[in-house]
């Protein structure tokens, strides 16, 4: 499988990359994506700039439109606010209209823009540890509801120390959920 057209996914998913001018997978693509639409946890290794923000994506954007239910199904965990930001930048992109925007929880940006955008029914919140545990301490946020964990740059997580943060976290998550973890 090479084409995204032959992913068993949505038409409205299919659309919203060919108008992104996504067609050809990439090989962390073509390995995780069916895996993830599957349910599977997902442990991928890729360099940089080889599609794994779009390989953790996709199945997210699957999951958001067959599953309506309300609260934060799915959250993303990656070490910097930057990367958090084109994290956000290229879902958004893609979601089109079916879909409310990300929310990005990160340090170093207003907390009263990201406290709102939860409050209106964030259903993707993607974040750094320190002001997502910062907002989980003070109870501002709730992850009860977490279907999907995507634990993005691992690797350069734990080097920068989040592993007790990374910890904490988690422990606040429904123990059946889908997990991917994705580093360089």
């Amino acid at each position: 499988m090479q084409s995204f057209s032959e992913l068993p996914i949505s038409q409205y998913t299919k659309d919203r990359l060919s108008l992104a001018r996504f067609s050809t997978m990439t090989p962390v693509q073509a390995a995780a994506i069916p895996q993830a639409l599957e349910g599977k946890d997902v442990l991928a290794t890729a360099q940089t700039g080889t599609g794994k923000t779009l390989a953790f994506l996709i199945p997210i954007i699957e999951d958001l439109l067959q599953n309506n239910s309300p609260g934060i199904a799915a959250l993303v965990l990656l070490p910097t606010r930057e990367l958090a930001m084109q994290v956000a930048d290229q879902y958004n992109a893609l979601r089109g209209k079916q879909l409310p925007p990300a929310t990005v929880v990160v340090g170093g940006l207003a907390e009263g823009q990201q406290l709102a955008a939860l409050r209106q029914g964030s259903r993707l919140v993607i974040a750094t540890p320190g002001r997502l545990e910062d907002f989980l301490d003070r109870q501002l946020i709730n992850l009860s509801t977490v279907r999907v964990l995507i634990l993005d740059e691992a690797d350069r997580m734990l080097d920068m120390g989040f592993l007790p943060a990374i910890r904490r976290i988690v422990g606040t998550l429904p123990k059946t959920r889908q997990t991917m973890c994705f580093s360089a």
